[in-house]
């Protein structure tokens, strides 16, 4: 059972250094809870890999095809007299293939999003079982700065002390408020 860990700070410098205190312990990837944006979390942290990006090129791509098909299968099943040309030619198909590749680019962008950002928050919680029990520190929203750590019962203590080194004000377990 993973147990979380969660140490509240009182300015984000101090955070960030327990955050990459705990990550060179290889106790696991922090989660760092701020009221507002601090400089030089990527670096400590690392960049967070987004999966938009890939919705977005996977409903363009689909859009694109998809744009062609529908008019290209409608030139075979309604045929015109064409005078010996062939009757499927990509630059009449192109305008239809351009806007079908943008609307379900947008579309899936969309998509992606409330993927990625767990919205509606029920129903992504059966693909990420992980974060199911994610702690929840109220005072991160107005004047803290929270490090948690998801770790084994024997890491905890560890995990502990590097927080109490780094300068936290108040250590909790972290499975007690879990949303």
């Amino acid at each position: 059972m993973t147990h979380f860990v969660v140490g509240l700070f009182g300015d984000p410098e101090s955070a960030l250094s327990a955050a990459g205190s705990i990550q060179s312990a290889d106790l696991g990837t922090p989660e760092l809870m701020s009221p507002v944006p601090i400089e030089g979390v990527e670096e400590v942290l690392g960049e967070k890999r987004s999966v938009i990006k890939r919705f977005s090129l996977f409903g363009a791509i689909f859009g694109g095809v998809s744009g062609f098909l529908l008019a290209a299968i409608t030139a075979v099943l309604y045929a015109h007299p064409v005078g010996g040309r062939p009757i499927i030619t990509f630059p009449p198909y192109l305008i239809i293939t351009y806007e079908l590749t943008i609307l379900f680019g947008i579309i899936f962008t969309v998509i992606g999003f409330f993927v990625s950002a767990r919205l509606p928050n029920g129903l992504w919680t059966s693909f990420w079982k992980q974060d199911e029990n994610r702690p929840y520190v109220p005072e991160a929203a107005v004047d803290k700065f929270a490090v948690s750590i998801g770790c084994g019962v024997d890491d905890v203590q560890r995990a502990e002390t590097i927080l109490r080194a780094a300068g936290a004000e108040a250590i909790r377990d972290g499975t007690e408020g879990v949303s």
